[in-house]
Formats: structure tokens, sequence, C-alpha cells
């Protein structure tokens, strides 16, 4: 039997008093003393002299704190920069805050709208109550932007009852923010103010203007674009400038909108409330129905399209996509033949590595090219051909089954490399129609506080992983960002080579996963890292309504997701 311990001599424990001071522990190892009650933003300031990117919060503990947060305790501190997604955000919705306060101060007769983005680091803004601003105008907003940024201007964080902050914003006239506040049970709203003017942000914020930086407000008629200019970002957010299509589909999808009577996530929670959730999706499926129906038709016109390539960002829907669109093409009669891009994977040992050295096979140098390309141009010539067939488990190509197209039959290809130029050398361009499919929502909780398209799709994903795949939440979150890196290196920056763009949101669709995500993102266990991001998701769900799922036709793009999709084992 093992004896216990020695106690400690009692002359080791003293009475202590409570200590003025507080300490944070970087990961690094360095340890920084203050006062207790002192921001966060001193510590950082003292700790981090010369960051590469700009500080604009920090994870306590684990939990993402604004700069102004009071150090209370010791803890364990790790920076947020404007490097990641989160600090990218703080980063994005101060300086929208200045941009409506300098355009306010400007220009009081009209309202400012955040429409949507157009790139990782720009919004499309437009102007309600006054006619679209001219250059001269965005540069005196602009120069007055300056002005705020250079005077380090205060930017105060209140927490008001709900209906205290509903009767202020329907005192200045906030519809959008008093029907999203309205459809709120209880508790208290975060109220910002800057020079004066008081909105709500979903989101933190930081504590002065001074740490914003470089950007430009660009006039895109009837709007415009406030771009944003940091140093450095894990995504990059200069990979495309011009994109008059995808601009094209968010102005379609603002129509779909006003077809609904939908203008807000607040709008939506009224439908539900009222009765007409039915009616929002059996319209927004009509819509997207008519639209998969004009690209067929669309095909068919050209006369020489013997080969449709499909292409997109992960959970954009594109195999359902895929499937409607070959019942339309067999609607008028033409005969689509499926050829999956997969299949023309190198063998693993083949697959080139990325800068970490693991595989990647999401590049182009993944799939056997040449291979694709031969057999693709014997198929239109109307040969027999044997495709190959890629066993994943072994990672190597094998000899699949013998193929030949019927006719005029037209071939359906998806996959991410569908808009890249280098995929397609021997076909002749007459023959190939290509078409970009993502979820490119334009619902935004209201006029300041959009809803990012990433989010719609990283939803979709936590709930298809889970039922599909057996993928936890914790799990998809943490393979997210790699996910997103591909995005952005492979198919983003090829998007505008899409003849047709169809964007495959449902406006009502956050509402139908909310309750199916939110108990998936309760599980990432608290101080994982994932958990930040899983908390960020909730308290965005928190505003949503819930939807009841069994309204989905089982022929939608959402049943991909949530399950009951009729065409999950349709064959052409």
């Amino acid at each position: 039997m093992t004896a216990p311990p020695d106690r400690p001599a009692r002359s080791r424990i003293t009475l202590s008093r409570p200590r003025k001071t507080v300490r944070i522990h970087l990961s690094d190892g360095r340890i920084y003393q203050g006062p207790v009650g002192t921001p966060l933003l001193d510590f950082i300031d003292a700790a981090y002299t010369e960051p590469e990117a700009a500080i604009v919060g920090a994870l306590v503990d684990g939990e993402l704190r604004e700069l102004s947060y009071p150090v209370v305790r010791d803890c364990d501190v790790q920076p947020v920069d404007t490097y990641s997604a989160d600090g990218l955000r703080i980063y994005q919705r101060s300086l929208t805050f200045v941009m409506i306060v300098a355009a306010r101060e400007l220009f009081p007769e009209g309202r400012l709208y955040v429409d949507h983005s157009v790139t990782l680091g720009g919004f499309y803004c437009q102007v309600e109550g006054r006619p679209p601003f001219t250059e001269g105008e965005l540069e005196a907003i602009a120069g007055r932007m300056r002005e705020i940024l250079a005077a380090d201007e205060p930017i105060y964080k209140e927490r008001l009852p709900l209906q205290e902050a509903i009767d202020l914003f329907a005192s200045q006239g906030y519809e959008d923010k008093v029907r999203l506040f309205t459809g709120r049970e209880g508790g208290a709203v975060t109220v910002y103010t800057l020079r004066g003017v008081r909105d709500y942000f979903y989101g933190h914020m930081l504590p002065h203007t001074g740490r914003l930086g470089e950007f430009s407000l660009e006039h895109y008629g009837p709007g415009f674009i406030l771009r944003i200019q940091i140093r450095k970002h894990i995504y990059p957010l200069d990979s495309h400038r011009q994109y008059p299509k995808l601009m094209g589909v968010f102005r379609e999808y603002g129509r779909w909108l006003g077809i609904l009577g939908i203008e807000d996530v607040g709008s939506m929670n009224e439908a539900i409330e009222s009765g007409q959730a039915q009616r929002a999706v059996l319209v927004s499926e009509a819509l997207h129905e008519k639209r998969i129906s004009e690209i067929a038709q669309a095909i068919l016109a050209r006369g020489t399209v013997r080969l449709v390539l499909i292409a997109g960002p992960s959970s954009s829907g594109k195999t359902t996509f895929a499937n409607r669109l070959a019942i339309q093409l067999m609607a008028s009669e033409r005969r689509p033949f499926p050829l999956g891009l997969d299949d023309y994977f190198v063998d693993r040992e083949l697959t080139p590595r990325d800068e970490h050295g693991e595989y990647d096979f999401e590049s182009l140098g993944a799939v056997n090219v040449r291979l694709f390309n031969e057999q693709l141009a014997a198929l239109l010539a109307g040969q027999r051909v044997q495709i190959p067939r890629f066993d994943f488990p072994t990672g190597r190509s094998l000899p699949g089954p013998e193929v030949q197209l019927d006719g005029d039959a037209i071939l359906l290809i998806e996959g991410i490399h569908g808009l890249n130029p280098e995929l397609i050398y021997q076909i002749p361009e007459e023959q190939v129609f290509r078409v970009y499919v993502s979820a490119l929502t334009q619902l935004n909780l209201d006029h300041h506080n959009r809803i990012p398209t990433t989010d719609n799709r990283l939803l979709r994903r936590i709930v298809r992983d889970q039922r599909y795949r057996s993928i936890s939440a914790t799990e998809t979150i943490r393979r997210w960002q790699g996910v997103r890196r591909g995005e952005e290196r492979n198919i983003f920056p090829y998007q505008e080579n899409a003849d047709v763009m169809f964007n495959s949101a449902l406006v009502y669709e956050l509402s139908v996963l909310k309750p199916l995500a939110e108990p998936l993102l309760l599980q990432v266990p608290h101080g994982a890292p994932e958990s930040v991001e899983a908390r960020r998701l909730l308290s965005f769900l928190r505003w949503l309504k819930p939807c009841d799922g069994s309204l989905v036709p089982e022929n939608s793009i959402l049943r991909e997701f949530i399950g009951g999709s009729v065409l999950r084992d349709f064959r052409w």
C-alpha cells in the first residue's frame, strides 16, 4: 500500500490579498503583466511592435475577443491578425462602419446598402434615397474616411436591451434592423457608435479607426465597390478584378428576392411565422427550374455543342444541377452522357505535392489531361473508347468500361477544373459549353450585415458530411480552410470563363439548415481550434427562424445536403 505524500508544512501557506495585476501568456512563451482591467489592446501593442499583418483581435483562452476586452484574470492569448479569416472579418466590418459614417456625414439624404462581396477583399454597395454616387462623390467619401482613420477615432461598444434597440433603430428609419430584432427572443443587442452614429454589426469590431489602412472606392454602376487593401491574407484578395458575369448573377438573385417579396433575414422570418414559407419554397424552386431550362436551351441553341463542363466550389450542388440539366436536355430529345473527371486521376505516386509535401489532389497536375483530351476527341468522333476507372482505396488508375456516344449525344462532365482553359485543348471551342455553379446568396441579415456565401456552403457541407459520410462538424470545419485554398487556386480565377452561371442558393435554405446544423455545431468540443468557428456560426443561426424541411421538393438542390433527394441514384 502506497503511503500518502508528505503534507506541506503549514508555514508555506499564507493568507494572500487579491493581486492588482494580471498576466497574459503568449504561445511563444512570453509573459506580460499589467493592472487588472487593462484592455487587451495594450498588451498586444507591447508584445507585437512590428507585426507582419495588422492584429485586430485575439483568442483569450480559446475565445475570440475584441482588442477592447478588459483582461481581469491570468489567461492564454493568441493574436488574431488579418492573415486569418476571423481577422479579415473584423477589419472589413470596421472599415465598412467608417464608410457608412463618412457617407452619412457628407450625404445624409442617402441610405447605404452593403449588397454582396465581389472578391475576398471587396464589397459591392449601393445607395438609396438619392441618385447613385458619382466618381467625384466617391472621392469625397474616401477622403472623409481617410480623415476618420487619421484621427484614430474611438469606436464605442454598448449592450442595449432588445426593445431599446428596436426603438432606437425604428427612430432612425432602419426598418431592416427592426424586422431582424423583432424576430429575436429576449436578450440584448450590441450597438457600436462612431462619431455619434449608432449602428448594429454582427461580429467583433476594432476599438479605434487608426488600425485601419489602405482601401479604395471604385465606381461600378449603379453602385460602387469598397476594396480593402491589406498586406497579407491566407487567401489571395485580388485574384480576380473583372467579374461582369458574376455581378449579373447577383443582380438576378436580387430580382428573385423582389419576386418573392423577401428583402432580408427579418422578412424571411416574417414569411415563416405568417405561414408563407411554402410559397417561398415553391417560387424559389420554380425560379431554379426556369433557369436550368434556360441554360439547357442556350446549350441547344448553339447547335454545335457536344461537351458541357460544369464547375464550381465545394457544396454548390453541382451533382444535382447536372442531373436536372440532363433531364432538361432529355426533355428536348438530346441524350446526355456523363463522364467523370475524377476517373482521370493519375496514379497516387504521380500526384503533385503542395507546399507542405502533401498530395495535392485539387491540382490540374493530378489529372491525366493528355489521356482525357485524347478520349474526348475519340468519343466525339463516334469511336468506341475504354475509359479509365480510378480506384480511390488503392490510388490506382484501372481499366474501366468501354463506351460509345449515340449520335448527337452531349457529354456532361462535372469537375473543379471545368473552367480552366488548360483542361481542354483538343476540342474545338464551338463544341464546348461551360457552366459555373455556386451558392451566391444575397439574402443578408440587414442592409449593413451581409451573409458570406462561404457560410452558406459551409453549413451545407456540415449537414451533408454528417448525413452521408459520418464526418463530424469539427472535422468539416478543420478541413474547410484547405478546401477554400483549393477553390481560390483552381476555381475562382477562372469563373468568368463560364458561358453561363447558375446560382444554386435558395432564399429559404438557411432556415431549413438551421435545425439540422445547430446540434452538429454544438458537438464541437469547447476549447478545440474549430470551436471559434462553430460558435460564430451558431451565433449567426440564432437570427433565423427554423423552416420545416418537409416543404423542400425531392428534386431540390438542397436535398443533396439534407437528404431525401430523388436524384441521388438517378442514372441518365
